[in-house]
């Protein structure tokens, strides 16, 4: 009923059939258990150790991360927050706004980045986006920063398009920073539910789609989506976002998360 999808809850099934056939359980309370255990075990295949702070690693500077994901999912609301909790660490941010098919991308980022006062590297509505791309690094790399984070459009009408658009900005951005992307963050709005299921799937065949951020789970009940898709795409999810404030993305804490699904 929160939409972790069929294949996904059928592998918890069985997981704890196992489980109860090893362990012998009691009762419907201890079967709670189980199941919260087996959640959280099949996240933690995916995503390993969560992380516990919005942090970088300490030796790649700067860290890129190129955003993809549809329009409307919340993507540029994910950068700004973003940017603004690696500012708060002491980091120095750069944005780039390689969305250059919709001028509201450009100017909806630019809001974001006067109001978490950061640089911002923008080109006109129609420019080449991996020559925005471009640009952004090599302003990042001669202002010494930390994190520089991409946004790119959110066009699913045509893959090959897209995929073409996303692999030429991996390739432009390559000149600047060798190991860039550091990491290709996939944002979905996770009260889509399957909708999400369909756009993880058309993004990780375009490009080559390292964490999640999954968004707009503020008191919905189709947070399971969160599970089936890291389970059947084994991508980690890295932030949730839980409501509009600024503060309101969060690191993803799988315990608390699973948790959440009992309370």
């Amino acid at each position: 009923s929160s939409d972790v999808g069929v294949a996904t809850t059928l592998k918890i099934i069985q997981r704890i059939e196992k489980r109860v056939e090893r362990d012998k359980y009691l009762g419907a309370k201890e079967l709670n258990g189980i199941l919260r255990e087996e959640i959280a075990a099949m996240l933690s295949e995916t995503s390993g150790e969560d992380a516990v702070d919005f942090a970088i690693p300490l030796n790649q500077k700067p860290y890129v991360i190129m955003v993809v994901g549809v329009n409307g999912v919340g993507k540029t609301t994910t950068i700004g927050k973003l940017a603004s909790q690696f500012k708060k660490k002491g980091l120095n941010v750069v944005l780039g706004a390689a969305d250059t098919f919709r001028a509201a991308a450009i100017d909806q980022l630019q809001v974001w980045a006067d109001r978490v006062d950061i640089p911002i590297v923008r080109q006109d509505m129609g420019s080449d986006p991996a020559s925005v791309a471009y640009d952004t690094l090599k302003s990042a790399v001669s202002k010494d920063a930390d994190v520089v984070i991409i946004d790119t459009a959110g066009r699913l009408h045509n893959k090959v398009n897209l995929m073409n658009e996303l692999t030429k900005i991996k390739r432009v951005m390559q000149k600047v920073v060798p190991d860039a992307p550091n990491d290709v963050l996939l944002v979905l709005d996770g009260s889509t539910g399957q909708n999400a299921f369909e756009q993880a799937k058309q993004f990780t065949i375009a490009t080559e789609v390292t964490a999640l951020a999954v968004t707009k789970l503020d008191g919905t009940a189709k947070g399971g989506v969160v599970i089936g898709i890291s389970d059947q795409f084994q991508i980690p999810v890295k932030y949730i976002g839980v409501g509009e404030a600024i503060d309101d993305l969060q690191v993803f804490n799988k315990v608390e998360f699973v948790d959440s699904f009992f309370k």
